[in-house]
């Protein structure tokens, strides 16, 4: 069972929406599906859903909603992927974050669900990484985030598992980054990362031309193993 569902903001002053999945029964635990430059699209509703499928309650919150609430793009048309960086060029991620925080809020009142983690893509994935840093949440999962060796003076604060889902042939993250990352965090007691040779940026994405099957589900099998371990 899927839907729209209302989360109130931290100083609980407003509210925004998310695409809610529902397993059947009881759910395992909680994720956030964290969405890409493109909104809470197809693609991250077929995440929540598949995560339901597995005994999740998934819930993708809209973080563009003050820009403009129910932001929907393909990245494969080129004037959405265009409208897409433009968007993305607006967006205040500490207050995405805080939107993030406030979801788990949500989940863990609302819902009543123990344990909630998260995984996020593109965008998602380096707001999966100030998640770790800046929250609460129980295990994070971070696919192609974009700039995280800008971020890794946070690292310190990370103090719950994180999984890092690394393509070596990113064009938004090269090689420079990609070193500093490692070297950043391939000691860090709760960050594990996992590179994929050969890989661009979006390879794990559910529909469209991006997408490397076996790529995408060996990252994804990770990630179910990573969450069955950190969330059960």
């Amino acid at each position: 069972m899927s839907g729209t569902v209302s989360i109130a903001t931290l100083p609980g002053d407003g509210s925004f929406t998310g695409y809610m999945a529902r397993p059947v029964g009881e759910p395992t635990a909680a994720v956030i599906v964290i969405q890409e430059i493109f909104g809470v699209n197809a693609g991250i509703r077929r995440k929540c859903d598949r995560l339901a499928e597995s005994g999740y309650l998934a819930l993708a919150p809209d973080l563009f909603w003050r820009l403009q609430p129910g932001i929907e793009l393909d990245p494969d048309v080129e004037p959405e992927f265009k409208q897409a960086l433009e968007w993305m060029g607006q967006f205040d991620q500490d207050q995405g974050v805080r939107d993030i925080e406030a979801t788990i809020h949500h989940l863990r009142q609302a819902e009543n669900v123990r344990k909630v983690g998260c995984v996020g893509f593109c965008l998602g994935g380096r707001l999966a990484f100030m998640a770790a840093a800046r929250t609460d949440i129980d295990a994070s999962v971070g696919y192609y985030g974009v700039g995280l060796d800008g971020l890794l003076r946070e690292k310190h604060a990370i103090a719950r598992p994180l999984m890092l889902h690394i393509p070596t042939e990113d064009h938004f993250v090269d090689k420079d980054a990609q070193r500093a990352i490692h070297e950043g965090l391939d000691d860090h007691p709760r960050v594990e990362l996992h590179d994929y040779p050969g890989l661009d940026h979006g390879f794990a994405a559910e529909l469209g031309k991006r997408r490397d099957e076996a790529g995408a589900r060996l990252a994804d099998e990770r990630t179910a193993a990573f969450f069955a371990q950190h969330l059960g």
